[in-house]
């Protein structure tokens, strides 16, 4: 393999919480037993292809500061192949299991789309390879269907047809590499799925083409026998200003229109669920309530710009929450924890990247450990048992079943001559559980 900047750096061991080495993990021990799985299966991290080795570090409002050297070269396909060999060094560098990748992340685009399918399709061989002598494997795969010009109105909600089939042909492919890479998800990512103005949008007609996408993915998957998850990642207004799939209850709405609830789940963002009003536990939790929790991107916003920031991680409390409620929904199965985050443009060298991986990993896995601490205690759960106990009657739990009729509760509400008094929330009570646990 050829010398890549990551070649010289030592793989990243468990080295314990009193290890002053800034490189290594001290919370993520893959190892360790807790709750009955080791912390590798509970957490399953994966690497993001795009953040990782695409960015350049340009905003809107400055030129790129990250360069790299499979991003000066002529040649896009031996650029792409240097970039794999980076990927890899980058991968045996941080151990950790898994990767995630968007087509035009791996391959470059073509001067048609023959051509931009066959590249995709050379580099993904190229992957094979790599993978083969690797312990690191595919968590999912998806289309970049909202860079280039033509998806500036949307891929599958695009009113051009032809945009609609060039779409579905992308997404086909993408579908085609991730079971060939043994992939365990692909997700749909609809960055420009919305729109700008109702002045020119016919938004019944927009529904209808993203139901019919997601349809025509469904029935490709069981054509293929693609074993994985159909995942949709929630994104409510970035850089679209209305995104049809806002958060999770407004998909799960979309999903049960077109009778979808039960074949595709969520890929679920710290950074979207910011932008959408809620938090990152809110959201998992509101999946796992409707049966749609699948796999979760790791990052965070800052709510001072409210842009879609990516930044890695470090806020301990909220990690801990959002591995509690995913603890509560008994795990993520198939899904994973992937690092959608980018490195700042300040943040330059190839150790860099490194420094923001460890740190994340390490505070997810602290998050986790004190979310099974918080499991295992049981008081908050027993807090949250007690305050609905009353539903556990018989006479309550028929109610709630639809087993008796809006007039019979009110005549028994009548006869009983009811008059219930205000319990405490406790709230308080129980903020102070979850802070004692830091």
């Amino acid at each position: 393999m050829s010398q890549t900047i990551f070649t010289a750096m030592p793989t990243v061991t468990y080295e314990g919480p009193t290890s002053q080495n800034e490189l290594a993990y001290r919370w993520y021990d893959p190892d360790q037993v807790v709750l009955g799985q080791p912390l590798r299966e509970h957490m399953r991290f994966a690497v993001a292809y795009w953040h990782s080795l695409v960015m350049n570090g340009a905003d809107p409002f400055g030129a790129p500061t990250l360069h790299r050297p499979w991003m000066d070269r002529d040649d896009a396909m031996q650029a792409a192949r240097d970039k794999a060999d980076a990927a890899f060094d980058l991968f045996r560098v941080l151990d950790l299991p898994f990767f995630t990748f968007h087509d035009r992340d791996i391959a470059p685009e073509g001067d048609s789309l023959g051509q931009s399918l066959a590249n995709f399709h050379t580099i993904a061989d190229y992957l094979a390879e790599k993978m083969s002598t690797s312990k690191t494997r595919l968590l999912w795969g998806t289309a970049n269907l909202f860079t280039h010009p033509r998806f500036m109105s949307g891929a599958a909600t695009n009113p051009d047809p032809e945009i609609f089939r060039y779409a579905a042909t992308t997404v086909k492919h993408c579908m085609d590499v991730t079971k060939a890479l043994g992939g365990e998800n692909y997700v749909l990512w609809g960055g420009r799925e919305g729109y700008d103005t109702l002045l020119n949008t016919d938004m019944g007609h927009e529904l209808e083409q993203a139901g019919r996408f997601l349809s025509l993915v469904v029935e490709y998957k069981h054509k293929i026998g693609f074993s994985g998850q159909i995942l949709i990642e929630p994104k409510p207004k970035e850089p679209t200003t209305h995104q049809y799939d806002f958060d999770a209850a407004t998909v799960f709405g979309f999903l049960k229109r077109f009778g979808l609830e039960t074949e595709v789940k969520l890929n679920l963002e710290a950074n979207h669920a910011l932008l959408a009003g809620h938090s990152f536990e809110h959201e998992i939790a509101t999946a796992a309530s409707l049966g749609l929790l699948g796999s979760l991107d790791i990052n965070r916003g800052d709510p001072l710009l409210g842009w879609d920031t990516d930044q890695f991680p470090n806020d301990l409390q909220a990690a801990t929450l959002a591995m509690y409620h995913v603890l509560l929904a008994g795990g993520l199965g198939k899904g994973g924890m992937n690092f959608d985050a980018k490195i700042r443009r300040q943040s330059i060298d190839p150790e860099d990247l490194v420094y923001a991986h460890v740190g994340a990993v390490d505070l997810c896995a602290r998050g986790f450990l004190k979310a099974a601490q918080l499991v295992e205690e049981g008081r908050l759960a027993a807090a949250l048992q007690d305050r609905y106990a009353g539903w556990n009657s018989t006479e309550n739990a028929a109610m709630l079943r639809g087993e008796v009729a809006l007039e019979q509760i009110a005549a028994e509400a009548e006869e009983k001559g009811l008059n219930p008094q205000p319990r405490s929330g406790r709230q308080e009570r129980l903020e102070n559980l979850l802070a004692r646990t830091f």
